[in-house]
Order: structure tokens, then sequence, then C-alpha cells
């Protein structure tokens, strides 16, 4: 990453991180690869396998509801992908991973503040005013028609995306 953009650049590319996620759950779905790729493409950080393995958390864990919000997942994937221990240092004597799990605090602040939660249900249940089990097949025609894949969880999504995106940003200015 480079140097911290000037404040309208800030913006801006805040705003592209929002834009990104919102369409890319909008278009594709799976909250948690959504923020990935927003986050991969907003820096030019591209990891397919990262990518892939965040295919099950969408939907609070394989469509389940009850797990952490993907959006969340998602973003924790894109702070550690940058800022986690590797495998050639997994004994990780020096703690590299602390930085992984202060960025990820920021990011669980965030959903916090805004929904309350990071689990999906109660995610959904602020949002909706109700929760959804999306894998059933009525559930999923019921969270479709309330908004679930035109505003409210891309929303999550491009809140999510932006998030990671300012922490980011935060953190390469320090």
């Amino acid at each position: 990453m480079s140097a911290k953009p000037k404040k309208k650049n800030v913006e801006e590319v805040l705003k592209k991180a929002f834009d990104l996620g919102f369409e890319y759950e909008k278009v594709y779905m799976g909250c948690s690869q959504c923020v990935l790729a927003a986050i991969q493409d907003l820096f030019e950080k591209k990891n397919d396998e990262v990518f892939r393995a965040a295919s099950g958390l969408a939907g609070g864990v394989g469509l389940c509801g009850d797990g952490c919000c993907g959006a969340y997942t998602g973003g924790v994937m894109a702070l550690s992908q940058l800022y986690g221990r590797t495998r050639e240092n997994f004994l990780d004597p020096d703690r590299t991973r602390k930085k992984g799990f202060d960025l990820a605090k920021k990011l669980h602040d965030k959903f916090i503040a805004e929904y309350g939660s990071v689990i999906c249900r109660d995610i959904q249940q602020k949002i909706f005013g109700r929760s959804f089990y999306i894998r059933d097949a009525d559930e999923y025609s019921k969270f479709e028609k309330a908004g679930g894949h035109e505003e409210k969880c891309p929303s999550v999504v491009g809140n999510g995306a932006r998030w990671v995106a300012e922490i980011l940003l935060e953190e390469a200015d320090s």
C-alpha cells in the first residue's frame, strides 16, 4: 500500500470501497467474498486462495445465520491477508499477529457501533426487523422479497468494505 491519500481522495477511496462491496453483493452474493473482493480490488492485492477460503463464511457461516456476519468475517480476512502472520512465521515470536488482532478489533467495534452485533441473525434483526434462515427455500424467498440482495445485505457489505478500507488507510498513515 502507498501513503495515505489526501482528504478528498480518502473520501473517494472510501466511497469506492462501499460501492464495490455493495455492487458485488447485489450481483454475485456471498457477503464474505464480496467484502474481500472489494478490498482486494481496491488495494490491488488479489489472492484467489484467500478469496476461495471465504466461500463458506457467507450468511453467518454456511448460510446458517448463527455465526458471524460474512461481511465482518470477509473484512477480517482482508485485514489479516495484509497484516497477519505468515506460515513461515508460524511460531510468531515477535507477535506479528497482534497487529491483525488489533485491526480486527477496530472492525469489530465499527460493526457493534452500527449494528449492535457481529452475528448475522442479529444484524438481520436490526436491518429487516426479523431474521431469516436462508437455507430454507421459503425463508430465502421472504429474505429476497424484503430486499435481501437489493439493498439490505449490500449495504452491510458496502459498510464492511468501507470500514476495512478506512482501517487500512489509517494504518498506512500511522
